[in-house]
């Protein structure tokens, strides 16, 4: 059994840590990324499918072909952050099921068309997307998640002729505490919870 982390650890993952907004203007290497991913990969998906894929924009070129799908309000600060994470979903997920289930052939349980495999591949990658937001604070990176942008577009831009969707963004680096808004409540544990 493990030992429940110290308070300084679920301050870092969870009670002190905030959704940025804005970020200073220190870089992310690329050895931090995929330091992040290869702790990211570990977190549980059903039948350890892992349908999620993550592009991490960071060059001009590749922030200029996100741009056009950024929504009026999330443009600016996501194209002035150090990276964004495309948190993507590859619904043809199931072709990797031979190798990373190979116990069973639970490739067979997703075959078919498409629409059956949608909201499991959805589901998951999400999953996947909120374990990146808790392994890039636990290497003392920030993020700002969102959905306002135009899934299509990013689409047409990145995954054109492939499986993959868009699910949502994570703007990633070190945050700029300037950028906060107030601390914003949370329901109560009765308000939002029952024991059963």
């Amino acid at each position: 059994m493990s030992n429940p982390l110290d308070a300084a650890a679920l301050d870092q993952l969870f009670r002190t840590a905030r959704t940025q907004n804005a970020f200073l203007d220190t870089p992310v290497e690329d050895s931090q990324l995929q330091a992040l991913y290869e702790l990211t990969k570990w977190a549980p998906t059903a039948a350890n499918g892992s349908p999620a894929r993550f592009v991490f924009v960071k060059s001009a070129e590749a922030k200029a072909k996100l741009a056009p799908a950024l929504s009026e309000g999330n443009a600016e600060k996501t194209l002035a952050a150090p990276v964004t994470v495309i948190v993507a979903t590859d619904l043809d997920f199931h072709e990797k099921l031979p190798y990373l289930f190979p116990h069973t052939d639970a490739k067979s349980w997703f075959d078919g068309p498409q629409e059956g495999r949608v909201e499991g591949a959805f589901r998951n990658s999400s999953l996947q997307g909120a374990y990146l937001i808790m392994a890039a604070r636990a290497l003392g990176l920030d993020c700002g998640p969102m959905s306002g942008f135009d899934p299509a577009k990013v689409d047409e831009a990145f995954f054109a002729g492939t499986s993959i969707k868009s699910n949502f963004l994570i703007n990633l680096g070190y945050g700029d505490p300037s950028g906060l808004f107030p601390r914003l409540p949370r329901l109560s544990f009765d308000e939002a919870a029952t024991i059963a």
